[in-house]
């Protein structure tokens, strides 16, 4: 389970990351394609280092990594960690669609 092999820090800076607006934008942008992170900064209406601070939550939460072009930071996103991220919720969908069943074998029973 990923549940389990996610340690509760890991999960909260998931968490974390995708609360945002903005972080969950970047990651829909660098997933299909990659972007500077001072294009990125052009497309919003922040501060370079906020967009700067921004990708930094992300990559600490293993969503989008950083690859240094030239003078450059190219933001991608990291497929794994999506991925990881996806089985999470997965896993807790399971969970509660388990306990609505049951709940609802319950009331059948009544």
């Amino acid at each position: 389970m990923v549940v389990d092999e996610l340690s509760d820090s890991d999960v909260d800076r998931l968490f974390q990351a995708l609360a945002d607006g903005t972080r969950r934008d970047i990651v829909r942008r660098v997933t299909r394609d990659g972007y500077s992170v001072s294009g990125l900064a052009a497309l919003y209406a922040m501060s370079f280092a906020a967009v700067q601070k921004h990708v930094a939550v992300l990559e600490r939460a293993s969503l989008v990594t950083k690859e240094k072009r030239g003078r450059e930071q190219i933001v991608r996103g990291n497929h794994e960690g999506l991925q990881k991220a996806r089985r999470l919720l997965d896993e807790y969908d399971a969970i509660w669609r388990q306990r609505a069943e049951r709940i609802a074998d319950i009331l059948a029973e009544e």
